[in-house]
């Protein structure tokens, strides 16, 4: 199955909304995960299945608990509440001071989303080479990028796949595939190319897989502030096509760092 990274370089480009819209449009049975170290969305953005609010004390913390414990003895199923849309989600921690909590049980969640048995859409947040999620997301099969392609925003994104290119081996064997994802206005078709050919200019090797249109009516949507049909929203139609994409990325093959590939 294929594990999916969503990271940001600086502001607040919104990668806990593009995880969740991607996910409303995901092909296959798919869960999002919260790690941003930062304290999480999630928690607060989604809903349960009766409409309610989801469990604070089930999630990331309860994993890292449960880890703690011994490694194998919890699967990522076990952490995970249903939600009104219809996918799963893994609620991240409320608050920074709280990643204490999971101590050295980052070392081991690589391989608990790994045996999920379904794809899974890590929302990492803002991310730097020295963040405790490093690790996880080093061993995703696709790290993506979310960025807002205005001229702060593109420089960030040109530090930020710079920095990632070490930590992820980019250009070796088994590393994982990098894309960016734009959020902007929903007629603006010019974002994707642009961003493109910047790319390519800098030779940095990550592909522009489409973007999400900026819609604050499906942002509500997909939170607790509005009821109504997300999938029909201007920001959930926006995420057909680069999930097309996504999706269909192979996932890793095994490198020689020994990781194992996903099947």
């Amino acid at each position: 199955m294929t594990t999916l990274a969503l990271v940001s370089a600086k502001g607040s480009p919104g990668t806990t909304m593009a995880a969740l819209a991607l996910a409303v449009q995901w092909p296959r049975p798919v869960a999002v995960v919260d790690v941003d170290p930062a304290g999480g969305d999630v928690l607060y953005r989604v809903r349960d299945e009766a409409g309610g609010p989801l469990d604070p004390d089930r999630g990331l913390l309860s994993i890292g608990a449960a880890l703690r414990r011994g490694a194998g003895e919890t699967t990522l199923a076990d952490h995970l509440q249903e939600t009104a849309f219809g996918f799963p989600v893994l609620c991240g921690v409320p608050s920074p001071e709280q990643l204490a909590g999971i101590g050295g049980a980052w070392v081991h969640l690589p391989q608990v989303l790994t045996d999920h048995p379904g794809d899974v859409l890590v929302d990492a947040g803002r991310i730097t080479t020295s963040s405790p999620v490093m690790g996880l997301v080093s061993q995703a099969d696709v790290v993506c990028a979310v960025v807002r392609p205005d001229l702060e925003g593109s420089a960030h994104l040109r530090t930020l796949l710079r920095s990632l290119q070490a930590p992820l081996r980019v250009g070796q064997a088994g590393a994982p595939q990098l894309c960016v994802l734009a959020v902007t206005a929903y007629k603006d078709t010019a974002a994707v190319p642009d961003l493109q050919r910047l790319l390519d200019h800098e030779g940095l090797p990550a592909r522009v897989v489409g973007a999400l249109a900026r819609d604050d009516k499906g942002a509500r949507l997909l939170s607790s502030a509005r009821v109504g049909s997300v999938a029909r929203s201007v920001l959930a139609r926006s995420a057909i096509e680069p999930v097309e994409r996504l999706a269909a990325t192979p996932t890793r093959q095994p490198g020689p760092t020994g990781l194992a590939g996903r099947s």
